[in-house]
Order: C-alpha cells, then sequence, then structure tokens
C-alpha cells in the first residue's frame, strides 16, 4: 500500500526559454490522460505498480530565469515552496542557469535543483566551483530519457520532503528542549526559594538568616558599628494551635509574619525558625533605643485580634534582643543570647522587650539540659505515677483515682508535671510519655484488684497530641489486654480544647473508645470552646469541674451559678459530673447541694504513692459495705446500658 508520502503532491517549477521542452517535462511528470500509463513510468515504477506507487506532481512553468525566481517567491509566500526546479542552463536573454539557481537558492535554500542543458557557457566543473558539491544539485544532459525526469522528480521530491520533515521534528525537539530547560531553570529557581525559605510564610528561613547575620558580621567589623537580632515567640500559641487546629494556627502564623515585616526597615529581615519563633536581623548600625522601638513596634502591631474560625484571637509576642559585638561575636551565640533574653521577657510576664544581659543565658542553658535528662527518664525508668482518690459526694465512698506523673530526678528530687510537661511537648516526647502512664496505670489497677482492693476505676489524661494519634485505640486496647483489665475500669480524660479542635473527628476517636466500655471524661470543662451540639453527640460519660470554677464559687455567685449549671446541663444529658480542686468544706457542701456527683482535691487527699493510695482505700472502705462488681461500674452514662450489655 503507498504510504502518506507517497501520495502527496509535489510542486515542480521548469525554467527553460524552450515551450516545447515544458510540455515534454508536463508529459513525463504529470503523465497521460487518466487511464493510460507512459512508457518511462511502466519503466521506472512497472507495470502493475506504475500509478498507484508514483508521487503525483503538479509542474510550473517560467520560460525566463527571473520570472522562475518570481514564481519560486511566491510560492514560498504562500507557503506552498516548490520541491524540484528543472533549469536550462542557456535561456536569452536574461539570467542564465547558473545566476537563475544562485537566485534561487538565495531565496529558497531547500529547493533541489536539476541542470537539464545540451550545454553551457561554463566549463561544468567551473559550475560545481560557483555552486558548490551540493547535495541539492543533479545535472542532466539534453537530450534526456523521460526515466531520467522521473526518477529525478521522484527521488529529489521525497528527499526535499524528508528534509522538511527532519527539520520539522528538529524544531520540535528544540521547542521541548527549550521548553524544558525553562521549566528546569524555574524548578531550579523554586527549589532554591524553598532552601532557603519558610515554606508557610515565604520569610527566610534558618539557613537564610545565617548568611544574612554573617554578612552583618563581616559590614559591622569593617564599619566598626553594631547591629541587633530580635528573637520574637508568641504568647501560649499552642492553646490556640490545639483549641482551633494547625490550619487555624497556620492562618496565625502567616498574619504574624505579615505584621512583623511592617515593623522594621525594609533593608531589614524578617525570618521564620519554625513553630512560632521568629527572627528580626536589624541592619547595623542600629542602637538599643532604636532596637527597643522595633521591638515594641512589633507588639503594638500584635495588638489588633484576629479572626481565626469566626472567633477574634488575640496574641502577645515576647521578645528579646541581642547585640553584635557587645552580646555574642558568632551567629550561633548571638541567636542563643537573644533566645535567652526573649525567654527572660517571658518569665517577666510576657509581651514585653528584653535585651540580653549577663546571667540571662543560665535559664536557657537549664531548659536545654532539662529537655537532654528528659529523654534519658523514660528509658532509665525515672517516671512514676501518684494516685488522687475521686470520691463519691453524698457516701464519701473512694471509686476511682487519677493517675498523676511524676519525674523523680537523680538530682532534683521529685517532679511535678508542671516542671517538666511542656518540655516534653515541645520536644516531641509527650506522646511516648503518655502511652508509658496508659500502660502503667492499667497494670497498677489489675494489681490492686489482684491485692483484694474493691474495683477502682484509675483515670489517665490524654495529651491532645496523643488524642489524635492513628493508633490510639489500639494501643489502649493492646494496655487492657497486657494485664487482662476489665475496660470499665479504665477510664480517659480529654481537655474540652482537644476534643473540639475537630469534632467530627473527635466523634469517630470516641465512639471507638467508648464501645470498647472504656470511660471517657471531658477535663476542664467551661473553660474551652464548648458548643452545645457536639456536647449532645459526643460518646462521653463525665463532666470535670475545671477547678478555676471551684475555687471561687463559695465567694463569688456567679462561679456558683456556672457549676450549677454545668451540673444540670450534664444530668440532663445523662452524664456524671466531677469536680476538681476541692480544698475545703464549704466547697464540698455546696458541691453536695448542687448535686455534684464526685469530687477530688486535696481536702480529701492529695496524690499519693500507690501504697499510699492502698492504705487509705483500706482505711477509708472499713466498715463500709463493699460494692458489687455491677454497683462498682455503674455510670450516669448515657451508653452504660449499651456497655453493661456489652460485658
Amino acid at each position: 500500500m503507498p504510504s502518506e508520502s507517497d501520495l502527496l503532491t509535489h510542486r515542480i517549477l521548469v525554467i527553460d526559454d524552450n515551450a516545447a521542452i515544458h510540455e515534454d517535462y508536463r508529459k513525463i511528470l504529470v503523465g497521460p490522460e487518466k487511464g493510460e500509463m507512459s512508457a518511462a513510468e511502466a519503466a521506472l515504477f512497472g507495470e502493475q505498480q506504475a500509478l498507484s506507487s508514483r508521487p503525483s506532481f503538479d509542474v510550473d512553468s517560467a520560460m525566463q530565469g527571473r520570472d522562475g525566481v518570481e514564481c519560486a517567491r511566491v510560492a514560498l509566500t504562500e507557503g506552498r515552496p516548490y520541491s524540484v526546479a528543472f533549469v536550462d542552463m542557456r535561456m536569452p536573454p536574461g539570467w542564465d542557469g547558473l545566476e537563475t539557481i544562485e537566485h534561487l537558492w538565495a531565496l529558497d535554500p531547500g529547493i533541489q535543483v536539476v541542470v537539464c542543458s545540451a550545454y553551457a557557457d561554463y566549463d561544468w566543473l567551473e559550475l560545481l566551483a560557483r555552486l558548490g558539491h551540493s547535495d541539492k544539485l543533479i545535472v542532466v544532459k539534453k537530450p534526456f530519457e523521460p526515466i531520467e525526469i522521473l526518477q529525478c522528480a521522484s527521488a529529489l521530491s521525497r528527499k526535499w520532503q524528508n528534509e522538511r520533515a527532519l527539520k520539522r521534528h528538529v524544531e520540535s525537539l528544540e521547542l521541548v528542549v527549550t521548553d524544558r530547560t525553562k521549566g528546569l531553570e524555574a524548578a531550579n529557581r523554586q527549589l532554591r526559594h524553598l532552601a532557603s525559605h519558610d515554606a508557610l510564610t515565604g520569610l527566610p528561613n534558618r539557613l537564610l538568616l545565617d548568611d544574612r547575620i554573617t554578612q552583618a558580621i563581616a559590614q559591622a567589623d569593617r564599619q566598626a558599628h553594631e547591629f541587633a537580632v530580635v528573637v520574637i515567640d508568641l504568647d501560649r500559641f499552642k492553646v490556640i494551635n490545639d483549641s482551633l487546629g494547625h490550619r487555624a494556627g497556620d492562618d496565625l502564623l502567616r498574619e504574624v509574619a505579615e505584621r512583623l515585616k511592617r515593623a522594621v526597615r525594609g533593608v531589614d529581615t524578617t525570618a521564620r525558625l519554625g513553630g512560632d519563633e521568629f527572627v528580626l536581623l536589624l541592619g547595623g548600625p542600629v542602637t538599643q533605643a532604636e532596637a527597643v522601638a522595633v521591638g515594641t513596634r512589633a507588639i503594638e502591631l500584635m495588638e489588633p485580634s484576629m479572626r481565626l474560625l469566626g472567633i477574634d484571637v488575640h496574641i502577645s509576642p515576647s521578645i528579646g534582643i541581642a547585640f553584635y559585638p557587645r552580646d555574642a561575636l558568632s551567629v550561633d551565640t548571638l541567636l542563643a543570647r537573644a533566645d535567652a533574653a526573649m525567654y527572660c521577657a517571658k518569665e517577666r510576664g510576657r509581651n514585653n522587650v528584653q535585651c540580653y544581659a549577663e546571667g540571662m543565658s543560665t535559664v536557657t542553658q537549664e531548659s536545654v539540659k532539662l529537655e537532654s535528662e528528659l529523654h534519658e527518664a523514660l528509658h532509665a525508668g525515672q517516671f512514676e505515677l501518684q494516685y488522687q482518690p475521686k470520691v463519691d459526694t453524698s457516701t464519701g465512698r473512694i471509686n476511682s483515682a487519677e493517675a498523676l506523673i511524676r519525674w523523680r530526678h537523680p538530682q532534683r528530687g521529685l517532679l511535678a508535671p508542671s516542671a517538666f510537661i511542656g518540655i516534653a511537648d515541645d520536644c516531641g516526647l509527650l506522646d511516648d510519655i503518655g502511652e508509658w502512664v496508659l500502660f502503667e496505670a492499667c497494670r497498677q489497677a489489675k494489681g490492686w484488684q489482684r491485692a483484694g482492693l474493691p474495683h477502682l476505676r484509675v483515670a489517665v489524661n490524654l495529651a491532645p497530641s496523643q488524642f489524635r494519634l492513628a493508633n490510639l485505640v489500639d494501643q489502649i486496647r493492646r494496655a487492657l489486654e497486657a494485664v487482662d483489665l476489665d475496660p470499665q475500669l479504665l477510664e480517659v480524660e480529654l481537655t474540652e480544647s482537644a476534643v473540639m479542635s475537630d469534632a467530627e473527628e473527635s466523634i469517630v476517636i470516641l465512639e471507638a473508645i467508648s464501645s470498647m466500655g472504656v470511660l471517657v471524661s471531658v477535663d476542664d470543662f467551661g473553660t474551652g470552646y464548648s458548643s452545645m451540639s457536639y456536647l449532645r453527640r459526643f460518646p462521653i460519660d463525665k463532666l470535670k469541674i475545671d477547678r478555676c470554677f471551684v475555687e471561687e464559687m463559695t465567694r463569688r455567685p456567679e462561679d456558683e451559678s456556672i457549676v450549677g449549671a454545668i451540673i444540670s446541663l450534664a444530668h440532663s444529658l445523662h452524664l456524671k459530673v466531677i469536680a476538681e480542686g476541692v480544698e475545703t468544706p464549704e466547697q464540698l457542701a455546696l458541691l453536695a447541694r448542687l448535686g455534684c456527683d464526685q469530687y477530688q482535691g486535696f481536702y480529701f487527699s492529695p496524690a499519693l504513692s500507690p501504697d499510699q493510695f492502698v492504705a487509705l482505700v483500706r482505711k477509708s472502705s472499713a466498715g463500709q459495705v463493699q460494692l458489687t462488681d455491677e454497683e462498682a461500674a455503674r455510670t450516669h452514662s448515657k451508653l452504660a446500658g449499651v456497655k453493661r450489655s456489652r460485658r
């Protein structure tokens, strides 16, 4: 079958001053009338294939060289160039063949040329010297055989076609290479930008900041002036991030970045080191008063509220400043001392500016040292749990306990959670510590059973990050199965803000926990961003009234009203209520009158070691009627019936 190229019609230009010659060319190239076959075709292609295999030709004629070149120009303009030109050498009175060919190739370098002449005014060697040994030139002497003309036309037209196709392909490849080169250059520029800038805010990152501080040091040394580094940390950012979710936290960080850029000059640098920590590089010369003024300006820019998830959020910064060369002579030390000044600002009430002074580094160094020791504490078994009793308000019976972690530090003694939980969270250890607490509390609860104590439920606090772990449910299941503990003897406590950070996801997690039979309590209720519609849907068992309301309820009627409202709300939803931080008999009496189910606090007992807790339970339960398993597990929870039916 003929290919598409075989069926293509090629344009042929004949330039000859003999009109009869033009007719001969036409007969050879265009052929006889339809249905007939020339002898040349039969000889060239064979009788069976001549008509189907030969290419088609469209022949134009010019009597003079100048006219032929004009035809070629028009053809190019119309986008229908000639593939082959047959040129006579002697065409008086105008251009001869050689001059015509030179003009043709000057106009269209791709055209194939057949010199077809009986004689010429030039020696053939001279012709080649003028035109060169070109592969676009064939010489045929008159008188010619038809097959010679047909072969030349067929071969050269296909050659012309292939050259054009190859040229188009090369041009296409060049465009692809150009586009890809531009794409690679753009990608490289983007990679260089990403390597030196923070992806969230677009600000310079630590890498670029270090480079700019290095340049600032070199300039300060040459010109003998000071410059300043300002470290900015957002106060209580973690609370907002945990309460409203990471997306809202990211929006806040982007807004903070925009505000901080307005606090400095165009020649200064605003960078983000990570988390909620930003750095301003104030190029020198700069005085202490000018640097403090920039810090004060940053505080003022943070004062307007930011709208996040429909809530007006206020954020404040703690700011520390260090100067080169008076405070430090290297990049790392300069940043460390500005960081120490920032921690000093936090200790002095937050939302203020402090310049570095001798002794401030001690605070930062202690924090770093404690973080290092914290990594070792988990592996060295230095953590322990103490247990604070939860007491039935009406009967005074101990029915459960909250597990509270302590760190028995080799040098510093017994440390409360406030001394290390924040650091554990910052360095990513809180989830591992939380898992240890969960397993240890279950082990202890089973140990109490084996020791013959009443069925006591143990409550474990889950950190917000631990609550969002993908394997949390499996982690709880493994802790129960490790000691064969009845799930109803385990209770997990979650802060209200942690539950509300993503309410729909929380429902799924809580349902999975509750379906195992584990009780769920919402801690610190009333201090977060409550939603009554979600509270009704949450599969929870208890609400825990925050100590801030309990502390003041006997002195402030509004706090008493809040506590009463929480108890009424919980009972209407068939939930139990427990109050924490009960320290006086007046507080207990008021809670009993308001109908609170349970309480815990120093009034009854502080957190105790396991042995002390066992002794207290035995002393407290002496002479009391022991509860049955069913009574011990009973709860006001709306899930109680379901959970009992699964036992």
